[in-house]
């Protein structure tokens, strides 16, 4: 379980951590790769727990960044919907555990697309995953695109 003030990093996954905050990555500390991992894990349904943590990460670093405060918040939500009480103060620990495991499965996501490009170039790695994420349609968008064709509704 995380730390009330502190946010675990998968120890699986410090090398990879490491480069992609270090001189030829595309992030400026490890924070935001741990902050990119956990959408992307939870954009690609790649929740993952793993049991043997790195040098944990305190949660004030992610608070500081901009809308940091409530990434875990939102991630969190995503995947309880039908559970308000995940927002009250004695859920945190469930909060950054949920974080955790997306950023993990993220991190294994990035990882294979790595393995799978056969090159380090992290920045254009990131950079694909994110033109991915930006121009591929939402399912969701879709679905409502369709009840409105459906309804005639024009919007």
């Amino acid at each position: 379980m995380a730390y009330e003030d502190r946010f675990r990093r998968p120890a699986a996954h410090e090398d990879l951590i490491s480069a992609l905050a270090g001189k030829e990555g595309p992030f400026n500390a490890m924070v935001d790769v741990l902050m990119f991992a956990a959408v992307l894990g939870r954009n690609k349904g790649k929740r993952e727990p793993f049991d043997k943590p790195g040098e944990p990460i305190r949660l004030a670093l992610i608070e500081g960044r901009q809308y940091g405060d409530v990434l875990i918040d939102m991630i969190a939500v995503a995947e309880e919907p039908n559970d308000p009480k995940i927002l009250a103060d004695e859920r945190q620990p469930d909060r950054v555990e949920i974080f955790e495991e997306y950023a993990n499965g993220g991190l294994n996501y990035i990882q294979g697309e790595i393995n799978a490009s056969g090159g380090h170039d992290y920045v254009s790695i990131i950079s694909t995953l994110v033109m991915d994420a930006l121009t591929t349609p939402d399912e969701r968008q879709n679905e409502f695109s369709a009840l409105v064709r459906a309804a005639d509704l024009d919007w």
